[in-house]
């Protein structure tokens, strides 16, 4: 049975740093593409419409960002660990969401939630002037 945990979420404030991680039990990091999603608690759209943060590949590379972290914020594998890390720094107010970790079925687009087959519980960022 695979199991996504995500683990790093906090309060902060604007232009700080905070650092995400992601554990998948019962697949290899390297089996399956790794994405980041979030969702604001007032958002109003459907758990399917979760807004789309960043990928990475099975191989490690290449990666891909929503533009409005692009820049911003930076995800890598821990091979050792068998993590993604997503690194989340300058953070903005609009940051402000629960962001959940989910494993790639293999085929479709890198930014579709509906794409994903795996889904952790989340962990809530809040981001503060």
């Amino acid at each position: 049975q695979v199991q996504v945990l995500e683990s790093g979420g906090g309060s902060v404030q604007t232009g700080a740093s905070l650092r995400l991680s992601c554990s998948v039990s019962g697949l290899a990091v390297s089996d399956y593409a790794r994405g980041w999603f979030r969702q604001a608690a007032d958002s109003q759209a459907p758990d399917s419409q979760r807004e789309f943060v960043a990928h990475i590949t099975f191989s490690g590379g290449p990666t891909e960002y929503s533009p409005s972290v692009k820049g911003r914020f930076t995800i890598f594998k821990d091979e050792v660990k068998n993590m993604v890390i997503l690194q989340m720094d300058n953070l903005k107010n609009e940051d402000t969401a629960r962001y959940y970790c989910a494993v790639h079925g293999g085929r479709g687009s890198f930014d579709s939630p509906a794409k994903y087959i795996h889904w952790g519980q989340g962990t809530q960022v809040t981001v503060s002037s």
